[in-house]
């Protein structure tokens, strides 16, 4: 697999999980060589559209998410929405079920034909990071989470989602069952010198790209590192080294 530099940039997603516009803005001045930047629930409830408007400023993309679960039209209205603010990645639950999914995909579709905008990439969220097999069994579900996974992006895949959030450790059985077209954009991922903090299903960057991930989801090891652009560049690193050819 021969990838240049700026491709494997363009594979980190930098999470901006932080309170307001200020704290999103140091950051994206302290990573000028990062190209997505995650905008989730904190911040954009705090801010709302006017981050992703501070995001793109600076010449980044986008990925929104928000894991919209909600029922189809609602979805869909919220999808039109994300398209018309130039979003790159946007996230839905996928138990939200297959009409819900298709709606999104319909939405999507019409709002960036109408605009001349990009198509984003939708991506289904399947389980939760932050949970294990006893979270789910407590919740109501009756299989581990590995199996919860799979039915759940088989049915997204069925929807015509193209990519999907999974832990680090689904990738390989994902790829299995579904092939290479999906795009997997794995969060929990902690470089070797990073603690797991809360997250319970974690992997480095550089295994996780050998199992197959497409976008990596990392946040406070780079953001909260003494230097940001440093830790960037260590995982660039650690991904080019995972990446070359044997």
């Amino acid at each position: 697999m021969n990838k240049n530099i700026n491709d494997i940039k363009k594979q980190i997603i930098i999470a901006l999980d932080v309170r307001n516009q200020q704290e999103a803005k140091k950051i994206l001045e302290s990573l000028p060589e990062a190209r997505i930047f995650k905008v989730g629930l904190e911040l954009f409830t705090a801010e709302g559209p006017s981050v992703l408007k501070l995001v793109k400023s600076y010449g980044r993309e986008v990925f929104l998410d928000l894991k919209l679960h909600d029922i189809p039209n609602t979805v869909a209205g919220a999808v039109k929405s994300a398209v018309r603010h130039g979003v790159f990645m946007l996230t839905l639950h996928t138990s939200g079920g297959l009409e819900m999914m298709k709606k999104a995909i319909e939405a999507a579709k019409e709002m960036a034909e109408k605009e001349g905008r990009p198509l984003p990439l939708l991506l289904g969220v399947t389980v939760l990071t932050s949970l294990k097999d006893s979270d789910l069994q407590e919740i109501g579900f009756g299989s581990d989470s590995k199996s919860q996974v799979l039915r759940l992006a088989k049915l997204a895949f069925e929807a015509g989602i193209e990519g999907l959030v999974c832990s680090p450790q689904e990738i390989e059985e994902l790829r299995a069952e579904l092939g290479p077209r999906i795009k997997i954009v794995t969060p929990g991922i902690r470089p070797t010198w990073a603690e797991a903090q809360d997250q319970k299903r974690i992997m480095t960057p550089g295994q996780a790209i050998q199992k197959g991930a497409d976008f990596l989801v990392i946040g406070r090891p780079i953001t909260q590192a003494a230097l940001p652009e440093q830790a960037f560049a260590r995982v660039v690193e650690e991904l080019q080294a995972a990446i070359k050819p044997a």
